[in-house]
């Protein structure tokens, strides 16, 4: 009789341990460099030194959403820049996403790939047509969920995150990365 009550105690300290199993990781860096800059020849490391100026620029009531700072890797193909891929992470509801933004030389995006995605429900951002709205859009952009980039039902935390998280870098490339004229 006393063994009906183990069985539930049982199921639920089995939980934590599949929840924290879950994870998937679908790209490593190396791939997403590649996926978006076939034609490099190399891919240069940017080591990221904000000023303070800079820093409450780009955080604006957002420092919450990246929860490490972003790797930046300038593509090249001999000495031309071919463009930036940007890896960064958000937390989606309660869980850490990983994701690569390449941008081209002037800025617009040519690619948003999710590396490792930890979340039990969400994944949906994964989805090509979901990522392809991203496509050609800048710092000029609105980036806003539920404005110029769509929601997916179930998804709605991953999304708003990723997209929060996506308009942060564009904002990083716009005051940081982009060469200045002179």
């Amino acid at each position: 009789m006393q063994l009906r009550w183990l069985i539930p105690l049982g199921a639920a300290a089995a939980l934590p341990a599949y929840h924290a199993a879950y994870a998937v990781q679908y790209l490593s860096v190396e791939q997403a460099q590649r996926a978006a800059f076939a034609q490099a020849d190399g891919f240069v490391d940017v080591p990221l030194a904000l000023t303070e100026a800079q820093r409450r620029a780009l955080d604006q009531g957002e420092a919450a959403l990246s929860i490490s700072a972003p790797k930046i890797w300038q593509a090249r193909a001999g000495q031309k820049n071919l463009g930036w891929l940007i890896v960064d992470q958000v937390i989606g509801k309660a869980e850490a996403i990983s994701y690569a933004l390449a941008l081209d030389a002037d800025g617009k995006i040519i690619a948003l790939d999710v590396l490792e995605y930890r979340e039990t429900h969400g994944a949906e951002i994964r989805l090509p047509a979901w990522r392809k709205q991203f496509l050609g859009k800048t710092a000029q952009y609105p980036l806003r969920l539920d404005n110029d980039i769509r929601n997916i039902s179930g998804a709605t935390l991953s999304c708003r995150h990723l997209t929060d998280g996506v308009r942060r870098l564009v904002q990083l490339y716009a005051q940081v990365l982009k060469p200045t004229s002179g």
